[in-house]
């Protein structure tokens, strides 16, 4: 019995030893690093947050920055200079060290003052290095299928709106002017469709080119190349809807006149005026077609004007069968079918004000994205706030085009 005391004793010892290399449950004790890259970082935050150029510097690394590497961390912070920050933070959320070197993921999140109900959150990759007893950022770049921001494409510059603020890279004041006074009359349009239940307020980003757009998009340049303006953040379903983006292409805006300019802008802030009633369960025919519909409400073109490629469809004698589909709006398709998409969904929306009333389309817009789920949201919806069905509805769609073109 003694000498299994001391083998127990032994044995606890051993426990006890082995317990502190490898941390509770048997996992490896987490590298004492990642805090202090997470502090490190920390750092870099509240200078960013400050303006304190020393500060962020004191967090860069001497080595050269990585081949290929949108801008230096140097230049970002030039970049950033007259951005209205409200906060500037990262938090890690993988760690990997290899002797003096580390790569962390993060996640940046940030708010502009005066716009952001809510952070935009950005996916970063970060390398490091040590040396004098404490780590250094080497680059800081967008993680994988991440987006780019727009500071790491050049200087910001920054024009101010009574409803906007737009932000551009390459684009002379004058342009950006423009902008902003296009988003100006494109609030308060969406307003008086939807409602003041928004911010009441855009952001507008405004890149060098398709390329720089297709960036800030982290998506191939080639399935923008033909659209004007897009508008991020996902679903919201909240109060508190993440922060949205409305994104230029300029090369596609450009050729644009000022009906189409006005339009796609009043279109876009639509998106964002309804973004915390737009859900997974709101079909695209109707997100898109609603903004259409804002974005067309008041100018007093006809139907087959604003709807060609529909237009001659029903004059050829081929009717839709059904309300557009959500592949029927992928970018990288055929223009000719995007287009009809559109314009399905907005002979939709113009017919629901027409029948049942403004109030009523905007009733039933909340009323599917409440729904939360795809499956019985336009079915619910058409039967609570409309009083029909959807096999009735396509039905009187139908009529409609067939009235109102060709």
């Amino acid at each position: 019995m003694a000498g299994r005391g001391r083998t127990s004793g032994v044995l606890a010892s051993c426990l006890l030893l082995l317990a502190a290399l490898v941390g509770c449950g048997g996992r490896p004790a987490r590298d004492a690093s990642a805090a202090e890259v997470q502090r490190v970082l920390d750092r870099r935050a509240a200078a960013v947050l400050h303006r304190d150029r020393s500060a962020f510097l004191a967090t860069e690394s001497p080595l050269a920055p990585a081949v290929g590497q949108l801008a230096t961390g140097a230049e970002e912070f030039g970049n950033l200079r007259g951005v209205p920050l409200a906060s500037w933070s990262y938090r890690v959320t993988a760690f990997h060290r290899s002797g003096a070197r580390a790569t962390a993921t993060a996640e940046l999140h940030y708010r502009l003052k005066g716009y952001d109900r809510a952070p935009v959150t950005a996916g970063r990759t970060l390398r490091l290095t040590r040396g004098d007893g404490r780590w250094y950022v080497v680059s800081d770049e967008p993680a994988k299928k991440s987006s780019e921001q727009l500071w790491e494409q050049g200087a910001v510059r920054i024009v101010r709106g009574e409803h906007s603020l737009v932000l551009g890279v390459g684009q002379p004041d004058p342009v950006l002017r423009g902008y902003a006074n296009l988003a100006d009359r494109a609030v308060p349009a969406a307003s008086q469709a939807w409602g003041t239940d928004w911010a009441g307020r855009v952001v507008v980003l405004v890149p060098k080119s398709l390329d720089g757009m297709a960036g800030l998009l982290g998506a191939p340049a080639s399935g923008y190349r033909g659209i004007a303006a897009v508008t991020t953040g996902e679903a919201g379903g909240t109060a508190k809807a993440p922060a949205d983006r409305i994104v230029v292409n300029p090369d596609a805006y450009g050729v644009l006149g000022d009906f189409g300019r006005q339009v796609v802008l009043t279109h876009e802030a639509t998106h964002v005026a309804t973004r915390a009633h737009t859900t997974a369960a709101t079909p695209l025919w109707l997100s898109e077609g609603y903004a259409d519909w804002v974005g067309y409400r008041s100018s007093g073109r006809t139907a087959a004007q604003i709807a060609p490629e529909l237009d001659r469809a029903v004059r050829e004698g081929k009717l839709p069968a059904a309300l557009p589909a959500d592949a029927d709006f992928g970018f990288s398709g055929d223009a000719g079918k995007l287009a009809k998409a559109y314009e399905g969904g907005w002979m939709a929306c113009r017919m629901i004000a027409d029948h049942w009333g403004e109030v009523r389309l905007d009733d039933f817009y909340r009323a599917v994205g409440d729904h939360r789920k795809r499956a019985g949201a336009v079915e619910g919806a058409l039967k609570d706030v409309l009083g029909t069905t959807p096999q009735k509805f396509t039905a009187r769609w139908q009529a409609y085009l067939k009235a109102q073109l060709g």
